[in-house]
């Protein structure tokens, strides 16, 4: 998901994807619309590979010490713990 946001960009705009690269926050390379997309386009992902439905934008996401969202490692560990839970 996030190199379909670069597919979108200029060259000169793309992001740097890593894990380590910011989401959410002060350092955020992604707008809020663009990080709505992502957390959108990794549930969708993960219904499509998995048939399992899940919500990482819900109450839980937002009452985390450190958000989930802040980058791709919080996002992807948040992730592997809900499923994890299934």
């Amino acid at each position: 998901s996030l190199s379909l946001i670069n597919d979108e960009k200029s060259s000169g705009d793309r992001i740097t994807i890593d894990i380590d690269t910011q989401l959410f926050g002060a350092d955020a390379v992604l707008d809020s619309l663009s990080l709505v997309s992502v957390i959108v386009d990794v549930e969708e992902a993960i219904s499509q590979a998995a048939g399992i439905e899940i919500s990482l934008s819900d109450d839980r996401a937002m009452e985390q010490k450190v958000s989930p969202f802040t980058n791709v490692t919080t996002l992807t560990d948040y992730t592997l713990t809900l499923l994890a839970e299934i």
